[in-house]
């Protein structure tokens, strides 16, 4: 028996053009990001699957579409009403044609969108999946990155 385990690379998938699932995804961040910035909590959930799991930036996690909307309610006429953000998005990997990762960070900004963060706020992981044509959010973690001392 070998000490060795053999960790397979991760091999991002060449077999499709992936141009059109790229602005799939770049539209589906959007789409949060707009949701965001308007409080339209529907928006917000319209792109995750029926059985999404979210892990908020302050670590809850909510599992299924009626409790991400329902969590996307709360917050947008909450305590998020009058907040403002934009995201970047910094990569999107495909495993598989059907399956891809994406990263966006995001700052804080004035409704107008000046940036109020000089640095990135946070950080997002998406896990998408497409299916019958179409992309969706499956799993997203958001975690607020420390700022610098």
């Amino acid at each position: 028996m070998s000490t060795e385990t053999f960790q397979p690379p991760l091999v991002s998938d060449t077999s499709v053009d992936h141009t059109t699932d790229i602005a799939a995804i770049e539209q589906i961040i959007g789409n949060v990001e707009t949701a965001y910035n308007t409080n339209d909590a529907e928006l917000m959930t319209a792109d995750f699957t029926a059985n999404a799991t979210v892990v908020n930036a302050v670590g809850a996690l909510m599992t299924g579409r009626d409790a991400l909307l329902e969590a996307n309610r709360r917050g947008l006429a909450g305590f998020l009403k009058d907040q403002y953000v934009r995201y970047e998005i910094t990569d999107i990997t495909f495993l598989r044609p059907d399956v891809a990762l994406a990263h966006k960070v995001a700052r804080a900004t004035t409704p107008d969108g000046e940036l109020i963060d000089i640095d990135h706020a946070m950080i997002a992981l998406y896990v998408l999946v497409k299916e019958d044509g179409r992309w969706w959010t499956a799993a997203r973690q958001n975690t607020l990155i420390p700022k610098a001392e």
